[in-house]
């Protein structure tokens, strides 16, 4: 194998270690050993497509397979119970990943890491945001100055 396939595999490792730590840390179903897996599976494939456009094959081909198979992975971690629907984050992070794999097997290192650093922004500072919505709809403005409205 040449430099350019341990580059991407390097990079996918790394990038599926930083998004899988913030979902290990919050508990989430997709932690650190999925996560990379998920990167690291979808850098490989596509790495392996491009090889076949050197014998006039469609590496793009490849790309649509990985993105419909890592829509079932996605759906696996879907649960619907008592009319609620849980799980979607988890699968929306589960595509993410893929695509950064994606930009990992297409030697799109920076934009791979870019990728995954944005990722686990977005999930930190949406998180931040709905737990000030949810203390603002509580009337828990985290002051002692509060009016008594009785």
């Amino acid at each position: 194998m040449t430099l350019d396939f341990w580059a991407a595999v390097g990079t996918a490792v790394f990038c599926g270690a930083i998004v899988g730590l913030e979902r290990q840390l919050h508990r989430k179903p997709a932690g650190i050993r999925t996560s990379i897996l998920i990167c690291l599976g979808t850098a490989v494939f596509v790495v392996l497509g491009t090889l076949t456009a050197l014998d006039g094959g469609d590496p793009s081909r490849v790309v649509a397979q990985v993105v419909t198979g890592v829509g079932f992975i996605g759906a696996g971690v879907m649960l619907a119970r008592e009319g609620l629907v849980r799980g979607v984050t988890s699968a929306a992070v589960i595509w993410m990943l893929a695509a950064i794999g994606c930009a990992a097997g297409l030697k799109q290192y920076l934009a791979a890491i870019a990728l995954a650093l944005l990722t686990v922004a977005l999930l930190t500072g949406v998180a931040l945001l709905e737990r000030l919505i949810q203390r603002l709809r509580g009337g828990d403005y985290g002051g002692s100055d509060r009016v008594d409205e009785r």
